[in-house]
């Protein structure tokens, strides 16, 4: 029962799998303190380097908006066309700012968690209009992390507000003794600054908000220990399934390796456990090849094929297990077995070339290298599959 309900329990780490399928349906980590720092940052800044000129243009503008001639005064439709050029060079003129904003707006994104579009999360699902959810919501653990964000950026917006005040109180209380150009002037240069400074307080609310927030999206991406053990099996295939597929790799790697068999110069055996299958085309390798190798039923196999198909087949019970222990199919064989298959190779072309009747002197001591004598050929390097 224990045992169970630990199972249950959303211990173990998200996986990459976990974590792009919740990419997909648009569940990425995401800081809302963090997309609006950088938002008024960027503004901030292009307010400042742009304050000036845009003051100077919006005043100039308003000049220009509010002084009508006589003739235009009564003309409704005048007054309209006026009005219409008015907003559309204010808009014009902010445009730059705005295009500003916009990048901070994007910034924050890419930042942190990148882009994620998905329709999945923009899909109609009752439980957002629920008030039993909500409720949940308010009362969870990020509702109170969102309740205590607020008040901290209450505070430290209030406290950054007060000081500026305090510090611009006598410039503030200047602007009522200039001259109008000049206290929409200082009006503007007292804005930004005050502008830029209060933005940068937000900082101090991103620095815990970014981990908060990265944390809170890993520990709703954690995995029960069924969850994971689930997910492997469907990533990695499950047991049968591979076995199967490993069965039928064998079965195809006989197949290729029996029909490579064929064209074999000698097959050495053991002279029934086992069965070595050679060849050696001095143009195309610097060795005699191994084309087919095999054990007990395999061997008999290999050793009907060579006698289907004219193959020379030569006992040597040390050489067959050193070749089959030693050697891959498809690979030359080991420089210390030269001798002793050249020998073997030696008599079967004089076998194939002596005149009908005349016997070739078969070699009987072969020169196997005592390594291979003690050798186990089953621990051997099996068939390629």
């Amino acid at each position: 029962m224990a045992e169970e309900q630990n199972s249950q329990e959303r211990t173990e780490q998200p996986t990459e799998r976990r974590k792009q399928e919740a990419r997909k349906k648009g569940q990425v980590p995401r800081s809302k303190e963090l997309n609006i720092m950088l938002s008024l940052l960027f503004a901030a800044g292009a307010f400042l380097v742009m304050g000036r000129s845009m003051s100077t243009q919006i005043s100039a503008l308003f000049e220009s908006a509010l002084t009508i001639e006589r003739s235009l005064a009564f003309d409704t439709n005048a007054i309209a066309l006026r009005f219409m050029d008015t907003v559309l060079d204010a808009l014009w003129l902010l445009l730059p700012f705005f295009a500003v904003m916009m990048v901070g707006a994007l910034a924050g994104p890419l930042m942190m968690g990148g882009w994620a579009f998905s329709t999945s999360a923009m899909a109609f699902k009752w439980e957002k209009i629920s008030p039993l959810a909500g409720i949940k919501r308010v009362f969870s653990a990020k509702g109170l992390m969102e309740l205590v964000k607020a008040l901290f950026k209450f505070v430290v917006l209030l406290a950054v507000t007060v000081v500026l005040f305090w510090i611009l109180l006598e410039e503030i209380l200047t602007l009522g003794i200039l001259l109008p150009v000049k206290s929409f002037t200082d009006a503007a240069s007292i804005l930004q600054w005050s502008f830029l400074v209060l933005s940068a307080a937000m900082v101090s609310i991103v620095i815990f908000d970014v981990p908060f927030e990265l944390w809170n999206h890993n520990r709703q991406l954690k995995m029960t220990r069924r969850e994971v053990l689930d997910e492997m099996k469907e990533s990695e295939g499950r047991p049968e399934v591979k076995s199967r597929i490993r069965t039928l790799q064998r079965e195809a790697s006989q197949h290729r390796m029996m029909e490579a068999a064929k064209t074999a110069d000698v097959v050495i055996t053991n002279p029934t456990h086992f069965a070595v299958a050679l060849k050696y085309d001095n143009n195309e390798t610097r060795a005699p090849v191994v084309l087919a190798k095999g054990a007990d039923l395999v061997a008999l196999k290999i050793r009907a094929i060579a006698v289907d198909n004219d193959i020379a087949i030569f006992e040597a019970p040390p050489l067959a297990r050193a070749l089959f222990a030693s050697t891959d199919v498809g690979k030359e064989i080991p420089e210390n077995l030269y001798l002793a298959v050249a020998r073997v190779l030696a008599y079967v072309y004089q076998l194939r070339s002596a005149p009908r009747g005349e016997r070739a002197e078969r070699p009987d001591d072969l020169p196997v290298p005592p390594q291979y004598m003690h050798l186990d050929p089953q621990q051997g390097v099996a068939f390629d599959e």
